[in-house]
């Protein structure tokens, strides 16, 4: 694999396929999907293309600026993780400070969501009546499951109509308060099915980021997170040495956060130095000789042995 792959759109790649493969997933079959789901969203004919109706639909839901978060509410529980695959996918896609021309534009298009229609109720009741700042993607299977293995809760009334109803119903009650909404409907939930609804999302996202003139692609402040990280475990390690050459010393000198951040050259992380001697504290790793973390100002510090 290419390393300018990026996790979110490794889906289909030998990151994505081996896991699924040795969970049983016949991954030819996603891949299957996948291809006939590129040549679709290749059409130039905007009205035949999903992909392309897709984005332009968020682009009119968010007034192109991302106005409004996305909630997904896919009715079927093998596609439970769903909403959070997307939401990485999106978000990270999306989610930019500058424009391909280098303007700040703060781009970005929130998602968030469960499963339905279970989870739903823990928030259908603002989605109804609050803050409209929202627009609802449902994911709608058609298939239940096969003859003879949907149980009947009451005569003629299977567990799968009883999901079919409480899609419809939510998408009603909605609509009725002018809340917007999107369904994106699969006959059932195969391999190849899953594999065409990832395409058709990663083209979807490509397509909305030409619209508003970012780079999908990249992810600086991923990057720019990762690297706070290693700085913070840098100073740490700067901290220990400190702790423990005031340790040694007989009898242990007990040390302020003051003293620990002079010591290291870097006063000005002193609030850095705090969380992490907190870290240390809890974890068994450091001693705290005077006062509590809950007063910073109190606190005195030592490790337990040099």
């Amino acid at each position: 694999m290419f390393d300018w792959v990026g996790g979110r759109t490794s889906e289909l790649s030998a990151v994505g396929l081996l896991p699924a493969a040795l969970q049983g997933i016949d991954v030819k079959e996603m891949l299957v999907g996948a291809a006939l789901m590129d040549e679709e969203t290749r059409n130039t004919v905007v009205k035949e293309n999903p992909a392309a109706l897709l984005a332009l639909s968020w682009y009119w839901a968010t007034d192109g600026i991302g106005s409004k978060d996305m909630v997904v509410l896919p009715y079927k529980d093998s596609l439970l993780l769903l909403s959070r695959y997307l939401q990485q996918l999106v978000m990270e896609s999306l989610g930019k400070e500058y424009d391909l021309d280098g303007n700040r534009v703060n781009q970005g298009l929130t998602v968030y969501g469960n499963k339905g229609s279970t989870d739903q109720h823990a928030y259908i009741q603002q989605l109804r009546e609050g803050v409209h700042n929202f627009f609802v993607t449902f994911i709608e299977v058609l298939r239940d499951r096969p003859p003879g293995h949907d149980w009947e809760l009451e005569p003629g009334v299977t567990c799968g109509d009883y999901l079919f109803g409480m899609l419809q119903g939510t998408r009603s009650a909605l609509y009725s308060n002018d809340r917007e909404s999107i369904s994106v409907t699969v006959e059932e939930v195969t391999p190849r099915a899953v594999g065409a609804l990832v395409a058709l999302y990663e083209r979807a996202v490509g397509i909305y980021a030409s619209l508003v003139n970012i780079n999908a692609y990249h992810q600086p402040g991923v990057e720019a997170g990762k690297k706070a990280a290693g700085e913070v475990l840098a100073l740490q390690k700067r901290v220990l040495t400190v702790l423990n050459e005031a340790s040694c010393k007989d009898p242990a000198e007990p040390l302020t956060l003051e003293q620990i951040a002079d010591r290291c050259h870097c006063p000005e992380d002193i609030e850095m130095i705090y969380k992490i001697i907190q870290h240390m504290a809890a974890n068994d790793r450091a001693l705290i000789a005077e006062g509590s973390c809950g007063s910073p100002r109190s606190v005195k510090v030592y490790l337990g042995e040099c």
